[in-house]
């Protein structure tokens, strides 16, 4: 299903932009080798982790630990733009990797985390993903979903599932206040759009001639904490509801902020998946959620428990999800994404 348009909404938008091109784009431009080329770069959030097959399959030589999957926005964009080419066919390069920081991108290697068949010792490092991606001059169209690992947000939504039972204690006050050795959120956001201008930087001097796009998070926290049972580990756990309205107005939005504030400043293109997704956070049922819970479902090869920590969801018949997009969740970040990429092809 997709969301927030319907399908045959979606491609008729797509068929007109596609002959908008078609009829603009002069001869000797982008495009005119044969194919445009476009680059998926980011974190778990661009990756898919647990939604649809494993991309490299199981068992494949070539699998880095990534966790990239079908179910993700760019392999449902291609879909379409495939189905629908805009003037020229479309070829992806997908380097995404789950857990990826900012620096990840074009600064420092990764090693890759995945609990998917990993290799005995280990998944050996990454390179950064401008260079996976090879961009070059040749590069028409970068697309970039990543920010969240470098605060980190999930150590930062542990935390206060840690904190949540505890009386008088909060999460809240924790990363404001924070203790010796622990930066506060203040200090976290401000280096986070350090690292972003400096990666954004990187990316146009790597490819020069794309369009960048910058893609925010969805809103996987409730706009009324209250949404939300403290009992539920498919939806928040035992986070307290006042840590929840924290989360979501001091860390999530800020975040999205900064990265909509640096996309700007490089006079790049923001996608904004937030606002299409407020009303199918975490807490919401089943259904009508696009983001899983702490525990959640997720495709067979996912695991049910986190190592390292006391988090079982085989216990309740779900698997570690640790609030991530589901498949219409992915679906609505498509529908954003491809439209995006739609209008930086007929701007080139």
């Amino acid at each position: 299903m997709r969301h927030p348009v319907s399908r045959l909404r979606a491609r008729a938008l797509a068929v007109g932009l596609a002959l908008t091109v078609v009829a603009l784009v002069p001869a000797g431009s982008a495009g005119a080798a044969g194919q445009y080329q476009w680059a998926a770069l980011g974190d778990s959030y661009t990756a898919g982790g647990f939604v649809g097959d494993p991309q490299p399959a199981l068992g494949d030589a070539s699998r880095d630990g990534c966790d990239r999957t079908t179910g993700a926005y760019p392999g449902l964009v291609q879909q379409e733009l495939d189905e629908f080419p805009p003037g020229e066919p479309v070829h992806l390069t997908n380097v995404s990797c789950g857990n990826a920081t900012i620096d990840n991108i074009g600064k420092t290697k990764q090693t890759p985390i995945s609990p998917v068949q990993p290799p005995a010792g280990g998944w050996p490092a990454v390179d950064p993903q401008i260079k996976r991606a090879n961009l070059n001059d040749r590069t028409d169209v970068v697309t970039i979903g990543v920010g969240g690992n470098s605060l980190p947000f999930g150590g930062m939504l542990l935390k206060c599932l840690e904190l949540g039972p505890k009386t008088g204690e909060s999460c809240r006050e924790h990363f404001t206040d924070p203790p010796a050795g622990e930066e506060s959120i203040q200090d976290k956001l401000a280096r986070v759009q350090d690292e972003y201008i400096e990666m954004l930087a990187k990316v146009h001097e790597a490819a020069p001639n794309a369009k960048v796009i910058t893609v925010g998070y969805p809103a996987v926290l409730p706009d009324r904490a209250s949404d939300c049972n403290r009992l539920s580990l498919t939806e928040l756990g035992s986070i307290k509801h006042a840590d929840i309205d924290w989360l979501r107005d001091n860390v999530l939005k800020p975040l999205n902020s900064t990265i909509q504030r640096v996309t700007s400043f490089f006079g790049d293109r923001y996608v904004d998946v937030y606002s299409s997704s407020v009303g199918h956070d975490a807490c919401q049922p089943a259904g009508t959620k696009w983001v899983e819970g702490i525990c959640g479902d997720a495709a067979g090869y996912w695991p049910s428990s986190l190592p390292g920590t006391a988090l079982n969801c085989g216990l309740i018949n779900k698997r570690v999800t640790l609030v991530h997009p589901n498949g219409a969740g992915y679906a609505n970040t498509a529908a954003h994404v491809e439209r995006a990429i739609r209008i930086a092809l007929l701007e080139r």
